[in-house]
């Protein structure tokens, strides 16, 4: 028997669970939780792995898979390394497109001359003397980007220089032609510098992993999953890690699949942040057709089309003060809740209790206002900022005793957006503790959370609620209406229909208030919503009676990503592109190389055979054990003075296998 030990790096927890492959779904042996360090991942990571194989052999494990927000996170917050960037073929207007110059984030560039036209017919010469100096003058870089004009169509130029920077300097170089076959230099060069940007972050994950498999006598294969929730080998991910944006939703919709032999559902999933929305057809996620858009960039990177809403179980809960009837809002900023608040410094109970023994309510009482250990960057912070910053430390201290005006709020805002400060605060995390939905923090803070939150005024002058249950009641019954509303917007873009109108529309308000007069009002899922997360039995099946359709809750919904992190297979595609320069000539324009052949004929037969080749390869070292091949032609044809010319053709040939696993067999 081999088991499989899936992990997933989330907002708030990071999940592990192991399980028996040989077993029918879902075949946990054994789930845990630890939180997620986002300092440094590995310790959560560590602490995860640790709890989940406490009673297990770790010669039994014959793999081990990861889902990460790393990259997704790296790319919203722009961090990264330090890359140069080397155009070939391009003018410096290239730079102004597609977002290329704010993804560059003040990073060298060079313009190199060389380069292809639409055709695969050569511009210029390579000016590799230019590369050498290129290499030279970019200094205390971590790495190189260099995309060529129509690299895609003939990546020759990328390659040489790619091999030239290698040599000259001995650092990672990313080729553009290897991430995307797509047309669009600029968009290209975009994902190309992401991908620079991230590999040393990728591989600094992957080998704090791996040392954290050595320390418990783990000796499997690593395989991190992707943004479309298919798994790749770590060292195939070390080269390519721009692909695992988005690779926890992925991992998600994988396991939903797994975990409830649903083939065709609405799967949303409640996190600690976010809720994560998607459509899940004949067992496999839906993927964007446009790439994956992260950070504000949009990516060449094939990933999951996944619809994102700042609502989680540490959403920050606040009063609406605009409205005579009592209105709580969630989100969509993150803040951490009281109840986990206290049991790291019990401190706050005092603070807690001394603003409930106050007789009038203040702006900021049941909030905290805490450093989260970040150290900022350069001298980039406003003097305010920086004074604001100085008067916080590790402990957290009521926000009342530093946020001494409008500016001060300002300032701790920009904070926050920097990653160097955060609040605590009442949350839906909370108000579960005091509904007895949740014990796993202390009960205490959050009911003094909840007592304060009752007591906040509405427009009319009166108190929210009537104690802390009640407006425990009220923020549960908020976190289902808005998830309502998030589930059906997602599912009416997906459909082509304005989402933008689900949370405005007085019938669509009407239908998920329940009305019930002489019209009859209705509206819905036409498929079973599946509810994954540790939250998601709160509130799921409020959410889906109130869409008209079927709850579905796995019994290991909280751990869903990290079981998808194993459910998943391998599974690459490649492209060749047939072209016709000139009558009687046929180009072929592969991964690797440009041919030309004299008929359609041999050259798509030609064509085959090299993408079968090359995509078996790459899938063995991607970490699939037995890759099976499907290939899908796509022609295009114009009809001139009655006769059929061709124009172009696409071949694409897709590898798929189960991993390979420690002792044998896939």
């Amino acid at each position: 028997m081999a088991l499989l030990l899936g992990i997933d790096t989330g907002g708030t927890y990071t999940d592990a669970v192991l399980m028996d492959q040989d077993a029918r779904a879902p075949g946990i042996i054994a789930k845990s939780k630890a939180l997620t360090t986002h300092d440094n991942l590995a310790v959560g990571i560590e602490g995860a792995i640790n709890a989940v194989t406490r009673d297990t052999d770790p010669a039994a494990i014959g793999m081990v898979s990861i889902s990460t927000t790393l990259a997704t996170n790296a790319l919203v917050e722009s961090k990264g390394g330090d890359i140069c960037l080397l155009l070939i073929g391009f003018d410096e207007g290239a730079l102004d497109r597609a977002g290329l110059r704010d993804a560059l984030a003040g990073n060298p560039h060079a313009i190199i001359a060389g380069g292809h036209g639409a055709n695969g017919v050569r511009q210029a010469p390579l000016d590799k003397d230019a590369l050498r100096a290129a290499a030279v003058n970019a200094r205390d870089v971590e790495g190189f980007a260099i995309v060529a004009h129509f690299g895609s169509r003939d990546p020759v130029d990328e390659i040489a220089a790619r091999d030239l920077i290698r040599d000259e300097t001995g650092l990672p170089v990313t080729c553009g032609h290897e991430l995307s076959a797509e047309l669009g230099g600029p968009k290209r060069a975009l994902t190309a510098v992401l991908n620079a940007r991230l590999i040393g972050m990728i591989d600094g994950l992957i080998l704090a992993v791996q040392d954290t498999m050595t320390q418990t006598g783990i000796d499997a294969p690593l395989m991190i999953v992707r943004g479309d929730g298919s798994l790749v080998s770590a060292d195939f991910a070390r080269k390519r890690p721009i692909e695992t944006i988005l690779s926890g939703p992925a991992a998600s919709l994988v396991g939903a699949a797994h975990l409830t032999g649903r083939a065709d559902a609405v799967v949303s999933d409640i996190g600690g942040t976010t809720t994560d929305i998607a459509v899940m057809q004949h067992g496999r996620p839906l993927i964007s057709p446009r790439g994956a858009a992260v950070g504000g960039h949009l990516t060449m990177v094939e990933a999951v089309a996944m619809t994102t809403s700042g609502l989680g179980g540490d959403s920050e809960v606040r009063v609406d003060e605009t409205v005579m009837t009592p209105r709580v809002l969630l989100g969509p900023r993150r803040v951490v809740p009281l109840s986990r608040l206290a049991v790291e410094t019990p401190e706050v109970i005092a603070a807690l209790d001394a603003q409930i023994a106050s007789p009038l309510p203040g702006p900021h009482d049941g909030v905290f206002v805490l450093r989260t250990g970040r150290a900022p960057r350069g001298d980039g912070l406003r003097k305010l900022d920086r004074a604001l910053l100085d008067r916080l430390g590790p402990v957290p201290v009521p926000a009342a005793s530093v946020l001494r005006s409008q500016l001060d709020r300002s300032a701790l805002n920009r904070l926050i957006a920097a990653g160097l400060a955060m609040k605590a605060g009442f949350t839906p995390t909370d108000a579960a503790h005091v509904l007895g939905d949740h014990t796993v923090w202390d009960l205490r803070a959050a009911e003094l959370g909840a007592a304060l939150m009752a007591r906040r005024r509405t427009a009319a002058g009166q108190p929210v609620a009537n104690g802390a249950q009640a407006v425990s009641r009220l923020v549960r019954d908020a976190v289902i209406r808005r998830s309502a509303e998030a589930v059906l917007a997602a599912v009416w873009a997906h459909d082509g229909l304005p989402a933008r109108t689900v949370a405005t529309d007085p019938v669509v308000a009407a239908a998920l208030d329940g009305h019930q007069g002489v019209a009859r009002v209705d509206l819905g899922l036409a498929l079973p919503l599946v509810g994954l997360g540790a939250g998601a039995p709160l509130y799921y099946p409020g959410i889906a009676e109130m869409l008209g359709c079927e709850a579905v809750l796995p019994d290991a919904a909280d751990v869903a990503n990290a079981v998808g992190a194993v459910a998943g297979g391998v599974r690459l595609s490649f492209q060749a592109v047939l072209t016709q320069p000139s009558e009687g000539l046929i180009r072929v324009h592969l991964p690797d190389r440009v041919s030309d052949h004299p008929t359609l004929s041999a050259a798509r037969d030609m064509a085959s055979w090299a993408l079968r080749e090359h995509s078996t390869v790459a899938a063995r070292d991607a970490g699939a054990d037995a890759p099976e091949l499907t290939e899908f032609w796509e022609e295009r044809v114009a009809t001139v003075e009655n006769r059929k010319v061709f124009i172009e053709a696409t071949l694409t040939v897709t590898a798929t296998g189960r991993p390979r696993v420690a002792g044998g067999g896939a």
